[in-house]
């Protein structure tokens, strides 16, 4: 059931939401159309996947092309009879990336690619920490000796004491040169290869100003004489220090990244692997991918349900929350259906199979999940928007700063035109830029783990500072997931601790979860439960057994009614608890009405609060559950949440999240089970509850570790925060560049004679760096706010 729960906003703002490209998957292929998955790696920044989208798309045939930089992956809509499928990743070669050879997989159910994907990524960051190593190895020794040492005048007097001064720079030279040509080798050929393609990016400029500081430095070492006066200095440390940071954050990246298929691999597990399929007359287990429509298939206690079926025999509970999300599993008798990836918990039953490989239910999430965490995102990195403009800009001001002095400078006018060329190179090298966004982000999500908050995707701090809409599941969202014994009320003439006694002792014969919470009640009381005798249960009444001597029944009001007992006595109090969405349950002992019980699925200790923060925040909070109306409308009310989408299916809850997205909200959705997957992909941030399931942890942008909703708040103010600081971060990257790469180029030479050393140049740029780090380091006096502190 969707409706649209709050205002619409102005129609602008929905259309363009509607229209977002981020959340709307392929189109259904047509004949001679294919759609391909292209795996690829070396993409750094939204530069490199803009670049990979065009080169697609270019290419004659393909119809649609989209590049997630998150995912690392294209996918291409194609006509197979204009394009073959290795055209495509030479396409991506070409421009300057390496596509994964990966396998199809055979079985169209299986969407998932094979473990070379997987084994790639490892491999890619395995040796990227390898060049960190060496760049961070030939580095440091170059700081503690150039750099360190001048800092401490002593130290500096001994070094050029034991050895000349020349001797100490054809040292620098060969570390240097290791640094430049070994670990920063990958800048110069993913850099160059965007110049070919006419999109030169954040490789590109630090390529030419390491290149410029390095080559500056070669020349000073070898043929000092061609340098102006004054000029002679060596900046290997700034090309080796700028290279050795920048893999840092490469490499900090790259653990962040490859990890959102982990949901869909943990979805593919609840598959088993074989079922007991009767084939001529006695059941044989064979693999779950050879049953067929029709089959016959035999479920064990304890066993999970291999295909979506209809039982034609036996009886048994099955947990189904991986479904529905409710902790209390269903019964299941003849005629009923059950779904595969579900757990049998107690008896066995015959299904027969009705919807077997990509048509089960289980299969159908799993698709919906990969959609919505292939398409592309909707936020792109501050960063490198703008580095976009910033690095064109910056080669053609250096190309401009040569010409100029090459053709007014003084003499030897080349020298200069090189040097202010050089500075120009070396004081934009984007370090404090790619710096700006890690930084904060690193501290950010540390100091939002410190107060119970995984941010699992960088991305999710800005877009959750963007959220309208929160949305929330009930069951292990809001409420603790389990039933719990929440009321009783006794009859005249009975005691509370020796009718529960009574009551559990009988209970705790059953397998139902509603039995279980009774006697977790008694067992917290205290109480022994003594032997039972005479059990008998009736399925969807209740059970009865005699307990020292004395007949007790438990069970609804129609168990009740067959013992020829009158509940009316209860009615106020049953009208109560059923408004409350609780489940009343009745016990008679001796052939007398003694109390009536409720169990509930309590709501969490921190979710009132939270609910009332979020309004307090501007935002307006939904809750989309499996649970039945009644339920989910009494706890909605007790909460004060604005809307209630009850008895919604997993793939109505990603539907529901779009519906959202689509009236032109950014919606936030916050649940913890495997039903809630497809939700937590599709919404434009997925909030998981920590005590959840992990398929839901890993579907999530957001993980609220030890269930605690509270978090959510404080990662809202936290993600504020660190938006707040990443954006002072590029200003000032930014602004140090507008202020100071026309000093590097000579506009203060007409008015005072000055040019602007590339060793000055090299320090600023230095210093640049130190503030952003400094800066983003305050976020760890960050601390909740009083409005936020729930």
């Amino acid at each position: 059931m969707l409706q649209a729960p709050f205002p619409r906003p102005d129609s602008s703002k929905a259309d363009d939401a509607a229209s977002k490209p981020c959340k709307a998957p392929l189109r259904e292929t047509q004949p001679h159309e294919a759609v391909a998955t292209l795996s690829i790696t070396g993409m750094t920044c939204a530069a490199c996947s803009g670049r990979v989208e065009r080169a697609l798309n270019r290419v004659p045939g393909v119809e649609e092309a989209t590049v997630n930089l998150a995912t690392e992956r294209a996918s291409v809509r194609y006509r197979s009879d204009e394009v073959a499928r290795l055209d495509l990743d030479q396409v991506v070669r070409d421009a300057g990336y390496e596509v994964i050879a990966v396998a199809e997989p055979a079985n169209e159910a299986l969407p998932l690619r094979d473990d070379a994907e997987r084994d790639a990524r490892v491999q890619e960051r395995r040796a990227l920490q390898r060049r960190l190593r060496i760049a961070a190895g030939f580095t440091l020794p170059i700081v503690l000796l150039d750099m360190g040492a001048m800092l401490v005048p002593p130290v500096h007097e001994s070094l050029m004491t034991l050895l000349p001064v020349q001797v100490w720079r054809l040292i620098f030279f060969v570390l240097a040169s290791v640094v430049q040509f070994g670990p920063g080798l990958r800048f110069y050929r993913t850099g160059w290869a965007a110049v070919r393609h006419g999109a030169p990016d954040m490789n590109t400029l630090v390529a030419l100003g390491t290149s410029a500081a390095y080559g500056y430095s070669v020349v000073a070492t070898f043929v000092p004489s061609i340098l102006p006066p004054g000029a002679n200095h060596v900046y290997y440390e700034a090309s080796a220090t700028v290279i050795t940071l920048i893999l840092l954050g490469t490499y900090l990246e790259a653990l962040a990244k490859g990890r959102t298929s982990e949901a869909i691999r943990a979805l593919l597990r609840l598959q088993p692997d074989t079922a007991h399929v009767e084939r001529a007359g006695h059941f044989e287990e064979i693999k779950t991918a050879d049953v067929v429509v029709g089959d016959r298939v035999r479920v064990r206690p304890g066993e999970r349900v291999p295909v979506d079926g209809t039982v034609v025999e036996g009886r048994s509970y099955v947990d189904e929350a991986m479904l529905t999300g409710e902790p209390v599993p269903v019964e299941k008798a003849e005629g009923d259906d059950v779904v595969g990836g579900t757990v049998n918990q107690a008896g066995s039953f015959t299904l027969r199979a009705t919807q077997v490989g990509a048509d089960t239910v289980l299969q159908q999430i799993i698709r919906l999940v990969e959609a919505a965490q292939g398409s592309k995102p909707a936020v792109q990195a501050l960063a490198d928007r703008v580095v976009a403009v910033f690095v064109p800009v910056v080669l053609v001001i250096a190309a401009a700063t040569f010409a100029v002095w090459l053709a007014v400078g003084p003499d030897p006018a080349l020298t200069y035109a090189l040097v202010a060329a050089v500075s120009v190179l070396i004081i934009a090298c984007p370090c404090a830029m790619g710096l700006a966004t890690p930084t904060a982000v690193m501290v950010g999500t540390g100091k939002a783990a410190q107060q119970g908050v995984l941010f699992r995707r960088g991305a999710a701090l800005q877009t959750l500072t963007e959220v309208e809409v929160v949305a929330l599941d009930k069951t292990g969202t809001l409420t603790e997931g389990r039933p719990t014994l929440t009321d009783v009320a006794m009859a005249s003439g009975f005691e509370e601790r020796e009718v529960l006694r009574l009551v559990a002792a009988v209970e705790a014969r059953s397998e139902h979860p509603i039995a279980e919470a009774l006697v977790r009640a008694a067992e917290a009381r205290g109480l022994r439960l003594p032997r039972v005798d005479g059990f008998t249960a009736s399925p969807g009444f209740g059970v009865s057994g005699t307990v020292d001597g004395r007949a007790v029944s438990v069970g609804a009001d129609r168990f009740m009614a067959e013992q020829n007992l009158d509940v009316s006595a209860f009615a106020e109090e049953a009208g109560t608890l059923a408004s409350a969405g609780k489940t009343p349950l009745y016990a008679a002992i001796d052939g007398r009405l003694a109390a009536i019980l409720a169990v509930a699925d309590p709501v969490k200790e921190h979710a009132p609060v939270t609910v009332r923060a979020l309004h307090d925040l501007g935002l307006s909070v939904a809750m989309v559950t499996g649970d039945n109306e009644a339920t989910a409308n009494a706890i909605a009310a007790r909460l004060g949440i604005d809307d209630v989408r009850a008895e919604v299916l997993p793939a109505d809850k990603g539907i529901a999240v779009k519906s959202l997205q689509g009236a032109g909200y950014v919606v936030a959705f916050v649940g913890d089970g495997i039903n809630d997957a497809p939700a937590l992909a599709q919404a434009d941030v997925g909030v998981a509850i920590g005590t959840g399931t992990d398929i839901a942890i890993e579907a999530a942008d957001v993980v609220l570790m030890g269930g605690d909703l509270s978090g959510l708040v404080r990662a809202r103010s936290l993600a504020q925060a660190t938006l707040r600081t990443i954006r002072q971060n590029l200003f000032w990257a930014f602004a140090y560049n507008v202020v100071l790469i026309p000093v590097a180029a000579g506009v203060l030479y007409p008015f005072t004679g000055t040019l602007l050393s590339p060793v000055f140049a090299a320090a600023a740029m230095g210093l640049s760096s130190v503030f952003v780090l400094a800066n983003a380091l305050r976020l760890l006096r960050w601390s909740p706010t009083t409005q936020h502190r729930v």
